[in-house]
């Protein structure tokens, strides 16, 4: 079964945006002096309209991946580019969706779709209408005065993909953004999400612990180490679109999710034997 080239799924241009190049990157969590290496040299490029899954152990480093794509992690060497520019600070081309949501509690639905709009100085008709349309395509068109706490998990988690989709972002990168969710309004979401992707074309960078889901989603799967991360290996997921959960039974689905857990025990492995010499130094020995 082969997977419909991205070019093939949407439309393209010579000037399409959303191109994600990471190169040799490293991040130092609280200095390089006396804090942790979470990145070591890890390069990554994705193409514009591709939809890519991380997947790797806890402490891995792919929500401080994300956060150095959008800006809020400085990187100490390397470089993050979004298509010809350096990313050097928080931007709204770069839209982030977190496990639990941001909502305003003392707002609207609509008014924190709007919200985004609103601090661009888009005026209130075009703002609204254009708030109104992102409820429309997540399903909640008839919730737009309702607030976050009359909601539910999913419903709260539309609401918060429609606010970073409402800003046109090129990127949209995704943490873990169902995981708090039951199984059966987990799967509905992941439905929602590749039919707003296909209907919208933008680059999507997913964060997930589950195998099932990085494989169901996505055209690659980049599965990192251990901390410090890096690359374990990339994984095409060749499957035809649109996706089906049938699929997540066929034998090469099968394959592919063996082929993840095989790099990530392996991994697991290599990180538990190598934990004492790391943390052994020569000094600390000779006192032994």
């Amino acid at each position: 079964m082969n997977a419909i080239p991205v070019a093939q799924r949407k439309e393209t241009s010579p000037t399409r945006l959303g191109r994600i190049s990471l190169q040799g990157i490293d991040v130092w969590v609280g200095g390089q002096q006396s804090g942790t290496r979470v990145l070591h040299n890890l390069s990554l490029d994705i193409e514009p309209g591709e939809l890519v899954c991380v997947l790797g152990p806890s402490g891995c480093g792919k929500s401080t991946l994300l956060s150095a794509i959008g800006g809020h992690l400085p990187v100490h060497s390397g470089c993050v580019h979004l298509d010809d520019a350096v990313v050097d600070g928080p931007d709204p081309q770069r839209g982030l969706v977190f496990q639990h949501h941001t909502l305003f509690p003392w707002k609207t639905v609509l008014e924190n779709v709007a919200f985004g709009l609103k601090m661009k100085g888009v005026a209130t008709r075009t703002r609204r209408d254009e708030a109104r349309r992102m409820l429309s395509l997540v399903g909640l068109a008839d919730f737009e005065h309702r607030y976050p706490r009359e909601l539910s998990g999913g419903m709260q988690q539309r609401v918060e993909i429609a606010r970073v989709l409402v800003n046109s972002p090129r990127v949209l990168l995704m943490d873990e953004p169902f995981g708090a969710l039951d199984a059966l309004t987990r799967s509905h979401m992941q439905m929602l999400l590749l039919d707003l992707w296909e209907r919208l074309g933008t680059t999507v960078l997913f964060v997930t612990h589950d195998i099932d889901e990085a494989l169901f989603l996505s055209d690659r799967v980049v599965i990192m180490s251990s901390a410090p991360g890096r690359i374990l290996e990339e994984l095409t997921v060749c499957f035809d679109r649109p996706r089906q959960v049938a699929q997540l039974t066929e034998p090469h689905f099968i394959s592919l999710k063996r082929r993840c857990l095989d790099l990530l025990q392996s991994d697991a492995v290599i990180h538990r034997s190598a934990a004492p010499e790391i943390a052994l130094q020569p000094q600390q020995l000779e006192e032994a």
